[in-house]
């Protein structure tokens, strides 16, 4: 096991005080020996090209963000995913889109995590798409199936409309009998709802992508409707996740 050290970071915001985040980064490289990882939002760019649309981005902030790089020993790791992390004016003719989240290693901690890859998850509500950083490869492991209710069901109208059906189809039925029969066709409907997170975010990622860089009228719609579609998935996707790290209980209900 690597004993090394990771700093989380938030650069100013503030231009004219953007020395002090570089002064601060060259300081704690000369804290410690160890393999060190950097990430956050660092508020700065490190090429021209982290940047398009608006005003073009200040050499001295490129400059200057480089050569506190430099001097620290960080090197800066490839995105995977879309390439911008923060963005304003989405979906419109002034939108702009900047590379300001990082993941930043030293050389030594790069030779203890090779296959280290960072992740953009974007398509987040927030303006600031969510990065993911994996030091290591995940592993895989296969888990027997068993039903449970998904508290995100319920963010989908047709949840309360197959359980209305289902329950008052037919009359005959025992209590017991129409729990199991409700259990049945919920685990087989929202299979398609909790079970393909993956494909249906991959699907519209690539639908956003798509119209991204568009800004005639029908890319911004296409845009702004798959958008839209991303947030109830991601929504959804949330509740799922909050609901197996038992948390669920803070806000949605045992």
């Amino acid at each position: 096991m690597h004993q090394w050290r990771l700093t989380g970071i938030y650069g100013e915001p503030n231009r004219a005080n953007r020395t002090k985040t570089w002064d601060l980064l060259r300081h704690l490289a000369r804290d410690s020996n160890l393999p060190w990882c950097v990430v956050g939002d660092l508020n700065n760019v490190m090429y021209v090209n982290d940047k398009v649309g608006g005003l073009p981005y200040p050499r001295w902030l490129i400059d200057g963000f480089n050569e506190a790089l430099q001097d620290a020993g960080l090197i800066d790791g490839n995105i995977t995913g879309h390439q911008f992390t923060w963005e304003w004016g989405a979906g419109t003719e002034n939108w702009m889109e900047v590379r300001l989240d990082r993941a930043l290693t030293s050389s030594l901690w790069m030779q203890c995590f090779p296959v280290a890859k960072l992740y953009n998850l974007e398509g987040a509500a927030s303006n600031h798409s969510p990065i993911f950083f994996v030091p290591q490869q995940e592993c895989k492991w296969n888990i027997p199936y068993k039903f449970y209710f998904e508290n995100a069901w319920l963010l989908d109208p047709m949840c309360a409309q197959l359980v209305k059906d289902n329950w008052e189809g037919d009359s005959g039925l025992s209590i017991q009998q129409k729990v199991q029969l409700c259990g049945d066709k919920l685990a087989l409907w929202g299979k398609e709802v909790t079970s393909n997170f993956s494909g249906r975010i991959r699907t519209l990622k690539e639908d956003l992508r798509r119209y991204r860089g568009k800004r005639d009228t029908e890319g911004l719609k296409r845009y702004n409707e798959a958008s839209k579609k991303m947030a109830l998935i991601l929504n959804q996707w949330e509740v799922f996740w909050r609901q197996r790290a038992k948390q669920l209980w803070l806000q949605a209900g045992d």
